[in-house]
């Protein structure tokens, strides 16, 4: 018998209808001799409706009152799926995020879960019931006011208590069969990935992937859980993702696996990019420019310095969109201090990312990227690189077929397309 955490989002629990295929597939868990706890998202996109709702009525919604308004999503979908377990015969039990022991710190809107006292889940598992929770929520102690974890909450929530529970597996389920080489809305042809390391998952969802949060797969990391990622829509096993030293459940005790060269391609839509222009080239500058970037809030993803040939220098970055007014601003207020002669902003880029623990020990990897994006005439505006990740940023009208000659060059197209089950791949 294992302690299995199950998270759904919200497209596995858009209508009643759906709400009691997910009943049906808890239950057939519990029937199975299994404990259950579930992380429940708000239904469909009810946390979108919401929100356009909050904006109608205050143009700058009071960040405390956002999150109180927030958070009614997923009361709703627990409440809901509890009832269907109960129409089923069994015992469940509905908890928020508050009563579920998930304590955070202040920040509305993008709370940091701090510790975990799952005290009224450990009694109701005992008690033989199952356990629903409310997604993408938790508490402050200190202002004792209800809090949201930000999008992909429900995700961090769900690791949050296999990590305090000891859980055995954390299941994700969303609309897609698993971790593709690719979004398959952009690549038909991606291929579902049987494992993943973390690391390669770190890299994935930090460039584009949006099958799991960065802040989940972190701290799952961190906490040494199993996530397995899996379909509402399916019976058929998903992509495991593996910490340090975690084996695959599928391999055979004493297998070795070898690493992938590249793991997948994401792509992100969301970035813009900023050119300070004609930054005299002098020591320091570049520091000044981002101490006030940072001071904006905006987070600075990839950096390019031209060569100066005139005593000044070009210093190009990028930045979330929704970031990229508040560092405009900031730095159009500390021009004349830091003397730089214009700013330059284009939201119009895509960034494409190819990730592979195998890169660490094969070459030729950038080499393959840089050729086929030749071959298909798309230019490169800059480049990022670690360890196991090339990036680079393209015009955004370049992207998808940029990602799709890439994965062809890759030997990454499968043989036959993706099904995605409901849309939204979450």
């Amino acid at each position: 018998m294992a302690l299995i955490v199950q998270k759904y989002g919200g497209s596995s629990v858009a209508d009643a209808e759906s709400i009691k295929r997910v009943a049906k597939r808890i239950v057939d868990t519990r029937r199975a001799g299994h404990d259950v706890v579930v992380a429940v998202s708000a239904m469909g996109d009810t946390t979108d409706e919401l929100l356009d709702l909050a904006n109608e009525v205050a143009p700058i919604p009071a960040p405390r009152e956002l999150d109180m308004l927030l958070s009614s999503g997923e009361r709703i979908s627990m409440a809901l799926l509890a009832m269907a377990i109960h129409s089923m015969g069994f015992e469940a039990r509905s908890f928020t995020g508050s009563q579920a022991g998930m304590i955070t710190d202040s920040q509305h809107g993008a709370a940091r879960i701090v510790d975990v006292t799952p005290v009224r889940l450990r009694e109701a598992l005992d008690e033989g019931a199952i356990v629903i929770v409310a997604g993408f929520q938790g508490f402050n102690r200190d202002t004792r006011d209800i809090t949201t974890l930000g999008r992909g909450g429900s995700d961090t929530t769900a690791v949050a208590l296999a990590a305090a529970l000891g859980a055995d597996v954390c299941e994700i389920y969303s609309d897609v069969d698993g971790i593709f080489t690719a979004d398959p809305r952009v690549i038909p042809k991606a291929q579902k990935l049987d494992h993943v390391s973390s690391e390669e998952m770190l890299e994935l969802a930090a460039n584009g992937a949006k099958v799991l949060y960065i802040r989940a797969v972190e701290y799952a990391r961190r906490h040494g859980v199993l996530i397995h990622a899996r379909s509402t829509f399916s019976s058929a096993e998903g992509t495991y993702v593996l910490g340090e030293g975690m084996k695959n459940p599928r391999e055979a005790e004493g297998a070795v696996m070898e690493e992938p060269i590249v793991a997948g391609v994401a792509t992100d839509f969301s970035q813009a990019k900023i050119t300070v222009a004609g930054v005299p080239d002098v020591p320091g500058k570049a520091a000044e420019i981002f101490k006030i970037v940072a001071k904006s809030g905006a987070n600075v993803d990839m950096i390019v310095q031209n060569v100066s040939a005139t005593g000044r220098t070009d210093i190009s970055f990028t930045v979330p969109k929704a970031d990229a007014a508040a560092a405009l601003k900031a730095l159009a207020g500390e021009q004349t201090e830091v003397g730089f002669q214009n700013l330059i902003h284009d939201d119009q880029i895509g960034k494409l990312s190819v990730v592979g623990a195998g890169m660490r020990t094969h070459s030729g990897v950038s080499a393959t990227l840089f050729e086929a994006l030749s071959a298909g005439g798309i230019n490169i505006e800059m480049i990022s690189t670690s360890e196991i990740r090339i990036s680079v940023v393209l015009r955004d009208t370049d992207l998808t077929e940029a990602a799709r000659t890439v994965h062809t060059a890759y030997g990454l197209d499968g043989d036959a397309e993706a099904t995605v089950h409901a849309g939204t791949g979450r």
